[in-house]
């Protein structure tokens, strides 16, 4: 049986009964508000660090939640953050799907799980452009392909096949030949602006540890919340 079998073998087996058993024990890891920062960008900017030493392949991958202003429709993905300051930035295609929702609805959810250290972060915000030129600037440290994939791929829109997706890499490689790549007008960032940040922690029992940042003014207010 090949790993591709063996693995297909394994998902057709977890259904019903084996979902509803599967579990996981969290080391009684406590945290303490009185260790917290007092922003919570510092204390997300801590954690993804920690999660990298602790090992974690990507830990800055976090999940955009967006709602479409016309349908009121909830959707979800997975983007990177790429930097932390006045708020959590990540970059995409501006005439991406998650792109055209924030423009509707700038309400954004973020969350950022790290299962080596069973912590997670969720955020609540307001999205707003990133200006052009820290655009430019984040753009120009871009890995050459990634620039080509970004100016091939119409993000969110039907695409005949692969093939066709191979053909505009290949144009767009040929139309920038060993010139400089420029950021294309249809990319960018977003910068979601926390007004709420919950912090996680897995403790033993499913008596997990919740505390949750709330802008009150110029300042942030902590509460406990029961798991």
């Amino acid at each position: 049986m090949t790993d591709a079998s063996h693995h297909r073998a394994g998902a057709a087996q977890l259904g019903g009964d084996e979902l509803a058993a599967l579990r996981r024990e969290y080391a009684d890891q406590p945290l303490d508000p009185a260790t917290l920062a007092d922003d919570p960008r510092d204390q997300v900017r801590a954690w993804v660090a920690e999660a990298g030493e602790a090992g974690e392949i990507e830990p800055n991958a976090m999940t955009l939640a967006t709602v479409d202003d016309e349908a009121c429709r909830p959707t979800v993905r997975t983007v990177l953050l790429k930097g932390i300051d006045a708020g959590f930035v990540f970059y995409t295609n501006l005439e991406s799907r998650k792109s055209r929702s924030l423009a509707g609805n700038p309400q954004a959810g973020l969350l950022l799980r790290w299962d080596t250290l069973a912590r997670q972060v969720s955020i609540e915000g307001k999205a707003r452009p990133v200006p052009d030129a820290e655009a430019d600037a984040y753009w120009a440290t871009r890995p050459r392909g990634s620039q080509l994939g970004a100016w091939a791929s119409a993000q969110s829109q039907p695409v005949a096949d692969r093939a066709a997706l191979d053909r505009a890499l290949e144009e767009a490689t040929r139309r920038f030949g060993d010139e400089p790549i420029p950021r294309p007008p249809h990319w960018g960032g977003w910068r979601v602006h926390p007004v709420a940040v919950e912090v996680w922690q897995g403790r033993t029992v499913r008596l997990h540890d919740r505390l949750r940042y709330r802008l009150v003014g110029d300042g942030w207010e902590v509460v406990r919340l029961a798991p």
